[in-house]
């Protein structure tokens, strides 16, 4: 039996998680699916760590997110798996590094032998929702990396960013709306809760906005709140507005059906900001590992658990996502692959003092792939209403599950990074060269001061600990997890 016929079979019940110490309801996990939180998962588009008011921004207007931050449990130090989008939302699905399965850059996706938050939740008697960008495969009916065949219940989604007046795709058929992108996106959310939330199954809804990316097209409202600004600013800083208003009706809503309590809301970006335009964690911005391409706003609420907020410095990865919420919820994985994210179920209990392993980024020189969703769904739309299922069959992506290429393992091109808190190590490899840069980010958060000659213990350490896990992710892109 494969992976997916495995989790098909789990996804019907036959098969237990195994039980987790974190438990909200103090009982049993499994013992009452009503005891299992629900779960909502936001994520920005290229918002950077700097682009919110309340990490000092001095020109955005974001009340929401900056009561959130006030409110709850901030992460100051959170960083995406990778410095560009389709690669961090994969690390979410799956608590994996994305090159372990080949989604390297934008528009790669899922592997179909990967198995995905959604189906893992699944078993724990979630019922599962996905809406606007996903990124990570088709969006058509019959992929093997769409929404639905990674684990969704229920899906509104796009192959990619989207702004007003979207073409989204339900379960695979194109259907036009109208309004503000991420109002769009939490509406839908919205109708998603309500329908689910008088039933036995907690929910699972991943909420993936599609700004503030380019082409930043703020509707007038949001616009005139920076009326001072240049129209290149307005948009962008309308977009980062309007997500926020979004953002604070979505939260508002699950107060309004009184279900804030146990309902654990996490909310983050999936790279760092963009040049000239955003404002970043540090050095370098969005397609960069340095920290201003992957430091980025991170927070969680859960009332029932943790009244009352706080600030962590520790630092926290979007890979961690998916093993926090299996412990959280109970689930076990039967051959689960290796992960690289941790359980941070201590540290929301307050008793992590410190990460307990490194993290490791490696952005592989490997291009993207251009998804243009506009012109995509409006096709796709134009198809259906002529009689057809798809529009074009390539879009199917039914090659992602095929390991076509094997990549050596002495070898390691490109720019990666080992964070083992607060040194980090550079490996830039390129032209049969290798450049090594050392920085102690507690005194350094620039990355401005090379430390690789004044630290050579601690350098021949943290490379020999680098170099044996880029071995580890070659074996996985190889194929040798499945």
């Amino acid at each position: 039996m494969n992976r997916r016929d495995f989790l098909k079979v789990m996804a019907l019940g036959i098969g237990a998680g195994g039980c987790s110490h974190f438990n909200p309801s103090g009982t049993a996990i499994g013992k009452s699916l009503s005891s299992k939180p629900n779960i909502i998962l936001c994520m920005a588009d290229d918002q950077g760590w700097g682009d919110m008011a309340y990490n000092g921004h001095p020109m955005l207007k974001t009340p929401h997110f900056d009561a959130m931050a006030a409110e709850t449990l901030r992460f100051d130090r959170f960083y995406a798996a990778a410095p560009v989008c389709s690669p961090t939302r994969g690390s979410v699905m799956t608590g994996r590094h994305p090159n372990r399965f080949g989604c390297f850059k934008w528009g790669h996706t899922l592997r179909p032998q990967e198995t995905t938050l959604a189906e893992a939740l699944k078993t724990a008697g979630y019922v599962t929702g996905h809406f606007g960008k996903w990124h990570l495969g088709s969006i058509h009916k019959g992929s093997p990396v769409n929404p639905g065949a990674s684990g969704f219940d229920e899906w509104f989604s796009a192959p990619n960013f989207f702004d007003n007046d979207p073409i989204l795709s339900r379960e695979g058929k194109a259907v036009a709306t109208q309004g503000e992108s991420s109002m769009v996106t939490v509406d839908a959310a919205l109708d998603f809760i309500r329908k689910h939330i008088q039933g036995p199954q907690p929910f699972l809804a991943v909420v993936w906005f599609g700004s503030p990316h380019l082409p930043h097209q703020a509707i007038d409202q949001d616009r005139a709140v920076y009326k001072d600004q240049s129209e290149k600013r307005q948009n962008f800083y309308g977009e980062i507005t309007g997500m926020d208003r979004a953002f604070g009706k979505l939260r508002r809503e699950l107060r309004t059906l009184g279900i804030q309590d146990n309902t654990i809301l996490w909310y983050c970006s999936d790279n760092g900001g963009l040049p000239n335009l955003g404002s970043t964690g540090g050095r370098g911005h969005k397609a960069q590992v340095y920290e201003g391409g992957l430091r980025v706003p991170a927070m969680l609420e859960w009332p029932v658990r943790f009244p009352k907020p706080r600030i962590t410095e520790i630092p926290c990865n979007t890979s961690d996502i998916y093993p926090t919420l299996l412990e959280i919820t109970g689930v076990k994985m039967a051959d689960q692959p290796p992960l690289d994210g941790i359980s941070l179920a201590l540290l929301l209990e307050g008793r992590m003092k410190q990460r307990p392993r490194p993290m490791g980024f490696w952005d592989y020189p490997e291009k993207g792939i251009s998804t243009p969703s506009k012109e995509w769904m409006a096709s796709l739309l134009k198809a259906q209403e002529a009689g057809k299922e798809v529009d074009d069959i390539r879009r199917l992506r039914l090659d992602a599950g095929e390991i076509k290429k094997q990549y050596p393992d002495d070898t390691f091109p490109g720019h990666a990074a080992w964070l083992d808190w607060p040194w980090k190590l550079h490996r830039i490899e390129k032209d049969n060269r290798i450049l090594w840069e050392l920085y102690n980010l507690t005194d350094d958060p620039g990355e401005t001061r090379n430390l690789i000659d004044k630290e050579p213990q601690r350098a021949a350490k943290m490379k020999d600990e680098l170099e044996a896990w880029q071995k580890s992710v070659i074996a996985s892109l190889n194929g040798e997890d499945y």
